[in-house]
């Protein structure tokens, strides 16, 4: 039943948007934006073309490695600083002046050391996403009640047990709700790098369409894009539900 309305909910957000996006396209009359439905053949088109689904592929592999790196790297740090105020005392500092600073800045530096294959976009989008994962790690773990640290403690509770079945699930939401926050981030971040470094990806297919004056193209690149991430926030939603059960029990 759950399911069925969220799919309903889905196609009236959808026809909702192809409604706007016509009524819109009629008023300014232009060919800059495109009336949806030769989008959407074009976009039929596009979807039995192989190269269209590489640049699908680039940009998937690129999102889903920067989100790997910045979880595996992010979330046990910041695990250990939510868990030890001596830990986080001292990385603190550093996490507060280094969070402020645009990382897309870094953007030259990485080309230059990892050059423009998958690498260097990989690298920068796991550095913009790490910080969004290990702060709200970080603050996911701080919020145990202390009762239960003390409960734990007084069953006799190694270090790890208590990591693994108290920490772990306390932070687990907070963590879903940060990859899903750094999908939308690691599409912005993967179209400026594509479109500036990328022989494939959809950043470089929409930039490509816009050079060309190919309207039509360039809006079935950022519906592509825009459904990566869609699906994406989907399987994240899916997993937490998965994983978190005892969070669903209680609402």
């Amino acid at each position: 039943m759950i399911k069925s309305k969220k799919i309903i909910l889905y196609l009236l957000s959808i026809i909702t948007i192809l409604v706007f996006w016509q009524i819109l396209a009629l008023l300014i009359n232009n060919q800059i934006l495109p009336k949806p439905l030769p989008v959407l053949k074009k976009l039929t088109v596009e979807l039995a073309n192989t190269d269209f689904w590489y640049h699908i592929y680039s940009s998937l592999i690129r999102i889903i490695a920067g989100l790997f790196l910045a979880f595996i790297s992010a979330v046990p740090l910041g695990l250990a600083l939510g868990s030890s105020q001596k830990l986080d005392k001292i990385f603190s500092p550093l996490i507060y002046i280094s969070y402020p600073i645009p990382k897309i800045v870094l953007l030259p530096i990485i080309l230059l050391i990892f050059g423009l294959n998958h690498l260097s976009k990989i690298i920068l989008i796991a550095i913009i996403i790490f910080f969004q994962l290990l702060i709200t790690t970080r603050d996911s773990a701080r919020q145990i009640d202390n009762n239960i640290k003390y409960s734990f403690k007084s069953l006799g509770g190694s270090k790890w047990q208590y990591f693994r079945h108290v920490v772990w699930p306390a932070a687990l939401p907070g963590v879903y709700t940060a990859l899903r926050i750094g999908i939308g981030t690691a599409v912005a971040v993967l179209f400026f790098v594509e479109s500036l470094s990328a022989r494939s990806g959809l950043g470089i297919y929409i930039i490509d369409a816009w050079g060309r004056a190919d309207y039509i193209t360039m809006f079935v690149g950022i519906i592509a894009l825009s459904l990566t991430g869609i699906v994406l926030y989907e399987i994240f939603d899916s997993l937490e539900k998965y994983s978190s059960k005892w969070k669903n029990l209680e609402q």
